[in-house]
């Protein structure tokens, strides 16, 4: 966690937000072990009296949660994943624990996610073939996005679902002026991304089945020193109203358990004025989202027939009772392509929603 980041976004106690006992600030504790203004281990503590809740920080990661029992039981081991194992060695545990493991589902997500995000940087990478996907489909998607609706200036900057982080790199290449904070709750990702931020990518890339090859490469990402990663939960964000000045949450929205409460958080999060960039391709999961939350793909005896679009719409400055009023829509694109590596023989190709909108001055 950098200090400069701390300082800038000022982290505010999740469980006291969600109690409504208002914004009070979290300081920091203890510092274990750092270098520079890198605070690697430490502990967060929150300023109010009858809380005092505490977060840690773990490899560099601030995890700034309401509950920390739940996500740590359910990510926790991605902390123990290692980056010094042989990849024989790695091989044969993959190969005993089989591939319905916690390791491989693991290693199937840090392999998708850093593979889209830094191929192009492997030199060890072949050229993408005529019929397979092309690594950066989560950059074009951002860069589409700046274009329909970006501002000309921010200071503050927020990638939440940031994966594997490139895409928040990317939004620090072009704000030479801007702090750009990358928030997911996938510490192995977490983990990925601050290291790239050190100038080395290192990740199990999936061959087919569970034959993973791994890569390990130098990297330069410009504005790599202004950027951070902090765990916290897209839904109960540890920060102040009027935050950030930017806020992109690129396939994020089909991916949170209430996604009208995500809509409401981003307007509450960017200032007046600020922008929000959104991508979805409305390919729901009961497991991250209840039925009774997506946004269309079911109900096809409602009002729009299952359509997600024209609900999402309605979301926006409109007359549903859940509707993000703040928001309006400045600009979108209803079928931007989005191609997902599974291994050399599998990929998923989506048509995602792009949204431009506008936090209202009002």
């Amino acid at each position: 966690m950098r200090r400069r980041h701390f300082h800038a976004f000022a982290p505010i106690c999740p469980v006291c937000a969600s109690a409504g006992r208002g914004e009070q600030p979290l300081r920091l504790a203890a510092v274990h072990d750092a270098v520079d203004d890198d605070v690697r281990a430490g502990i967060l503590h929150c300023s109010e009296p009858g809380c005092r809740h505490e977060y840690p920080i773990i490899d560099g990661i601030p995890l700034i949660v309401p509950d920390l029992r739940r996500l740590l039981a359910e990510r926790g081991v991605e902390l123990l994943l290692r980056e010094d194992l042989d990849a024989d060695l790695e091989s044969l545990i993959g190969d005993a624990l089989g591939p319905d493991s916690w390791f491989d589902a693991a290693r199937q997500v840090v392999s998708t996610y850093a593979w889209d995000g830094y191929a192009d940087l492997d030199p060890a990478e072949a050229p993408p073939s005529a019929a397979g996907p092309v690594p950066g489909a989560a950059r074009r998607c951002l860069d589409r996005l700046l274009a329909l609706g970006a501002p000309q200036r921010v200071t503050r900057v927020l990638d939440l679902g940031c994966g594997a982080g490139r895409t928040s790199f990317d939004l620090a290449a072009r704000y030479a002026d801007g702090l750009v904070l990358g928030v997911d709750l996938h510490l192995g990702l977490l983990r990925l991304a601050r290291r790239a931020a050190g100038g080395r990518v290192a990740y199990p890339r999936r061959r087919i089945g569970i034959v993973y090859d791994q890569r390990r490469f130098p990297v330069a990402l410009p504005g790599a020193e202004r950027v951070d990663f902090w765990a916290c939960d897209a839904l109960a964000l540890p920060l102040t109203a009027a935050t950030a000045d930017l806020a992109a949450a690129l396939n994020l929205l089909d991916c949170v358990a209430d996604p009208p409460r995500l809509l409401a958080g981003l307007a509450a999060v960017v200032r007046p004025g600020g922008r929000v960039l959104l991508a979805t391709p409305y390919d729901w999961s009961t497991r991250a989202t209840p039925l009774e939350t997506w946004i269309g793909g079911h109900s096809q005896r409602g009002d729009h027939a299952g359509g997600g679009e024209a609900f999402l719409r309605t979301l926006l400055g409109g007359a549903h009772p859940r509707a993000a009023a703040d928001l309006a829509l400045l600009a979108e694109e209803p079928d931007f392509p989005w191609q997902t590596r599974l291994h050399e023989r599998s990929a998923v190709a989506y048509r995602t929603h792009l949204l431009a909108l506008a936090r209202g001055v009002g």
